[in-house]
């Protein structure tokens, strides 16, 4: 076996969603072996449903631990009891106790060294609460897994964008008081070192997005721009980080602005999101930024909606799984 190529823990995330069809049709094409050895993190007995459901021409080699992965075939370790049962569609605690299952078997193992990077399928971010998991999403749980509060950050990257948001999975109300120039500065420095070492690009340009409409129009709609950001943007620019604002997001996006820098700081969830799906739902991935270790996923959810129809579409995730080779990569050598 190539002990050199990268092993890639890949999680099922929601059985009952599009997870497995994404994960299969992306694991059909054997060229992916070319750039990797991919770990299944799941149920054979639920890839097997799927499998067949979708008329999919793959079969997962069953393995007990990630030691034993082979470099000829994609790879799947069981994470679940056999008593496992998929409901296409639903939301059930199994599928969140069965998505749990995977991301903490997978997560143990990228702690351990035994696997070199992990791609994570959509979960549903209700059914998977439990003792055990009580966070907002992936993003959270792996800063506790791998850091302390406050190191990652939620990116979402295709070939013509790169979106960081300061306040991630909190509802609207709670933005503007969880703000302040000191976490504005940290998230510009963790985007900063990001680009730098994941992206390779040696001098980023960041632009800031404003909190208000129209960037606060000077304080006549809100001050957080005066008061909070551009302060901020001082203290980073005297570090030598290269960020521009507080700037107006509709117009930003509107004339085509961001297309003239390497990444863009959003304040919060869906002001960096809405304008990154509406462009890029089909080729977005979710990269987990600030931490040690490298995860990846794509930019959509369940999808319950057309769960087991065979019309989910594999490309996010297939540009996550590469998108996860490449950070690799380019950490070894930027």
């Amino acid at each position: 076996m190539e002990t050199n190529k990268i092993k890639l823990g890949i999680t099922q995330g929601d059985i009952n969603g599009i997870g497995y069809e994404v994960i299969l049709k992306t694991l059909e094409d054997n060229r992916i072996l070319d750039l990797c050895i991919p770990i299944v993190y799941g149920s054979p007995k639920v890839a097997a449903y799927h499998r067949k459901m979708l008329d999919l021409n793959i079969n997962l080699n069953l393995i007990n631990n990630a030691s034993e992965a082979s470099d000829k075939r994609a790879n799947i370790i069981n994470c679940c009891d056999d008593e496992i049962k998929v409901e296409i569609g639903l939301s059930t605690p199994m599928a969140g106790n069965a998505a749990f299952a995977a991301l903490e078997k997978a997560s143990q193992d990228l702690k351990e060294g035994l696997i070199d990077a992990i791609v994570t399928a959509p979960i549903n971010k209700n059914n998977i609460q439990s003792q055990n998991f009580q966070f907002p999403g992936h993003t959270e749980y792996l800063e506790k897994t791998f850091g302390k509060r406050g190191d990652a950050l939620m990116l979402l990257s295709n070939d013509k964008m790169r979106i960081a948001v300061v306040t991630g999975h909190i509802p609207l109300a709670k933005v503007a008081q969880s703000m302040t120039s000191d976490l504005i500065l940290e998230k510009l420095r963790i985007f900063n070192k990001s680009l730098k070492q994941d992206f390779c690009i040696e001098k980023p340009r960041i632009a800031v997005l404003g909190l208000n409409p129209h960037s606060g129009d000077d304080g006549v709609i809100g001050t957080e721009e005066k008061d909070i950001i551009a302060p901020a943007l001082k203290m980073a620019m005297n570090e030598g980080i290269i960020c521009i604002g507080p700037q107006a997001a509709d117009g930003f996006f509107g004339s085509d602005n961001y297309l003239k820098y390497d990444g863009i700081l959003a304040m919060y969830h869906d002001q960096g999101l809405i304008p990154f799906k509406a462009m890029a739902m089909d080729s977005g991935v979710n990269f987990t930024a600030g931490l040690n270790i490298v995860r990846t996923s794509p930019d959509h959810g369940t999808a319950y909606d057309i769960a087991g129809q065979n019309l989910a579409s594999e490309n996010s995730f297939r540009q996550a799984l590469y998108m996860a080779v490449d950070i690799i990569a380019n950490r070894m050598k930027c």
